[in-house]
């Protein structure tokens, strides 16, 4: 099996291996200054990478190809184009030239772009991003070459997610060089933002799915009360995964492995039916090319196991929900990690400053991290069950908070280093302690090389969050540049910037617990931003702060940031009222029809026993639980229907209508949610319309 796996991983790439092997060496060599230096393609050298790249996929039965983009939708999306043209005879040919492979041009008019394109207004363009290599996607018999492109409009906005992120990894690359040529270094030509994702799921049962129409329709359960067991016990953390799951994992790992995804780790998650899957991290845009394909990926195979992938944030209400923790980290082209501490961090100075950099970034820009990681689903996870807080900070640990704290206070750091830890048992071997633990309630920690953006949801691109922390930070050691490279004594420069920084910038650290109620005071009284809910913190995109920011750094323009505040407010609206559609149809046709027969088999049985002679107690008290709840539950429809219909009719104000929604559907839907709950708890089983979470979690 191991050999099995080396030879077939990224069997279905088209990567450099492959063009090294295929294509003539001048055109190779050609191929290779455009990827590194951004220089041209020349049309001859496109014709013959087209040419090539046609062949190996014909070669593995592939009769179309698509160029293959991340608009702002969140997901991606495919036009396929076949190969075959005619040859003027009435035959056909199969031809795929280097204009094809470099420029696409898809229906840009029903693609989120926040004003910036009207419904009439047709045009947009795909490009090729040679940084990103082509792969087969392969399913059901079927063969398609994607080529992963860009995404602009017809005015040159970019309209994708992967546009401003490669935009942004220039930006820290270039402005990280500049601090290494201050600090000596000659050789590095280039600083990488690389990322590792963790993706966790829900599997469920695809009966189950069926059963529900909120989880066809939405993603999550919008009614389900508490069942006996939960995660309480936590016995499914790190537990014996299942057959039928480890099945399932075993497909998924052997599809990314065609595809070139470095699948590393899995195993079940905290709440029951919960799983997680990490990837060995890459560079950010081709790691945010390869999420993309996991969570292709899983959803797709879990079909064929009878299973449903679920990749909604909080698909169950009171159990853990799923994040996607961003391990974000800097790189030189040489393969160092300047995230690394070393074994004398205080006195390791290129460390420190971009440690510094990192820290003062996260403290000016919090709001925009939030907002980076904010969607309508997260707003139901955050802050609980393992899931960070809304409040940004940064966590450093033990050692590291001791280093900082000594330069702050000038004073010697007091570092122990690894300890031996020893289990008192003669034949376990005894083992290194690392310096710090973990604290799995902040949003942004360190952990050892690299820092962990916890808050990222389940369901969304990473590009979004890896654009802000790249520009932010950039924007940081841009300035720390300016700095060295003015200075006389760059290293007494470097020394003083780095008190500087950590001095100013030391109230976003916090190594505490962030669930406490002290902390969210604490927090308050740092002025540490709290945005709790996703429209909270949509603004932060569109500060004058932000703008200046972004377009400093030539990551977004005025236009592209206002556009991605109104796709992701329209978005929320659009999230809010179809789940209070569907939660109102539910209680209506299902929930309320079966309540109501079960109080009329309870009067009439009721009834019945009266006529006889029997006391009807245990009826006569189901009776007096199920009919309060009964009428609450039918004025909390009627209610929520008025909300849902007084929302929608806000159609001048953006803003007003998302906060109609978050104040007044969101109220009404918890109050039907919680009679509904309530009765599912009361109404047997054969009375209840849908399968409940004792049902759909513990499926075997």
């Amino acid at each position: 099996m191991a050999e099995n796996i080396t030879s077939i991983f990224g069997c279905n790439v088209f990567n450099d291996s492959v063009m090294r092997n295929r294509l003539p060496e001048k055109v190779y060599k050609e191929f290779r200054k455009t990827v590194k230096t951004g220089a041209p393609l020349q049309e001859e050298v496109a014709d013959v990478i087209a040419e090539c790249m046609k062949n190996w996929a014909m070669e593995h039965g592939a009769t179309h190809y698509t160029h293959w983009f991340q608009p702002l939708t969140g997901v991606t999306a495919e036009k396929h184009d076949g190969f075959i043209e005619p040859d003027g005879n009435c035959r056909a040919i199969m031809s795929f030239t280097g204009s094809s492979l470099i420029k696409g041009e898809p229906d840009a008019s029903s693609f989120p772009s926040g004003g910036i394109r009207a419904t009439f207004e047709a045009r947009g363009y795909t490009a090729w991003d040679c940084t990103s290599p082509a792969f087969l996607k392969m399913d059901q018999g079927t063969t398609v070459l994607c080529i992963p492109t860009a995404f602009c409009s017809y005015t040159g906005e970019a309209l994708d997610k992967k546009t401003p992120l490669i935009r942004s990894a220039e930006a820290i690359s270039k402005q990280a060089v500049r601090v290494l040529r201050a600090l000596g270094d000659t050789e590095t030509k280039r600083v990488i933002s690389t990322v590792g994702a963790e993706q966790e799921y829900f599997l469920i049962d695809k009966k189950s799915y069926a059963n529900r129409k909120d989880l066809l329709i939405t993603g999550r359960t919008l009614f389900g009360a508490k069942p006996p067991k939960g995660q309480e016990m936590e016995d499914h953390y790190f537990g014996i995964i299942r057959e039928r799951v480890s099945k399932f994992m075993h497909d998924v790992n052997m599809e990314l492995y065609k595809l070139g995804v470095f699948a590393k780790t899995e195993h079940n998650e905290v709440a029951p039916c919960q799983h997680e899957l990490a990837c060995i991290y890459s560079e950010s845009n081709i790691a945010t090319d390869h999420n993309q394909l996991v969570m292709e990926t899983l959803k797709r195979v879990a079909l064929r196991h009878d299973l449903v992938c679920l990749l909604h944030e909080k698909p169950f209400a009171g159990i853990n929900g799923s994040g996607k923790h961003n391990n974000w980290a800097l790189s030189t082209d040489g393969g160092e990690n300047l995230l690394k501490p070393g074994k004398d961090p205080q006195n390791n100075i290129r460390f420190m400053l971009f440690l510094s950099a990192v820290i003062e970034a996260v403290n000016l820009h919090g709001d925009l991290l939030r907002a980076s990681a904010a969607n309508v689903g997260n707003d139901h996870r955050l802050g609980g069950n393992e899931a960070p807080p809304s409040i940004i900070s940064v966590y450093l640990g033990d050692e590291l908070g001791e280093v900082v704290d000594s330069v702050v206070n000038g004073r010697e750091a007091s570092v122990k280093g690894k300890e031996e830890m020893t289990f008192d048992v003669a034949a376990i071997t005894n083992i290194d302690r690392d310096t710090t633990d973990r604290n799995r309630t902040s949003p942004f920690a360190f952990t050892g090389n690299k820092f962990e953006f916890r808050m990222v949801g389940s369901s969304a691109s990473i590009a979004g969050p890896n654009t802000v922390i790249n520009t932010v930070v950039a924007d940081s050691l841009r300035k720390i540049a300016d700095r060295l490279e003015g200075a006389q004594d760059v290293q007494a420069e470097a020394r003083a910037i780095i008190k500087d920084l950590l001095t100013a910038n030391n109230r976003i650290i916090f190594n505490g617990d962030g669930y406490s109620k002290d902390w969210v005071e604490e927090a308050a009284r740092r002025g540490l931003p709290n945005l709790p809910q996703s429209i909270d913190a949509y603004p932060a995109y569109i500060t004058e702060k932000a703008i200046k920011l972004f377009g400093e750094n030539n990551v977004y323009s005025e236009v592209e940031l206002r556009s991605r505040y109104e796709i992701k407010m329209e978005k929320f609206v659009k999230t809010t009222n179809y789940e209070a559609l569907t939660m109102l149809d539910m209680a209506r046709q299902e929930i309320l029809p079966a309540v109501g027969d079960y109080a009329e088999h309870l009067a009439e049985a009721k009834s019945l026993m009266e006529e006889t002679g029997v006391e009807a107690f245990v009826e006569k008290a189901q009776l007096d639980k199920v009919m309060p709840l009964y009428k609450e539950l039918y004025q909390a429809t009627e209610a929520l229907d008025g909300a849902i219909k007084s929302a929608a009719a806000i159609t001048d104000d953006l803003d007003k209508q998302a906060r109609a929604y978050k104040d007044n559907v969101i109220t009404e839907m918890d109050a039907v949610r919680a009679a509904a709950d309530a009765l599912e708890l009361i109404v047997p089983k054969e009375y209840w319309p849908m399968e409940t979470y004792s049902d759909i979690l513990f499926y075997q």
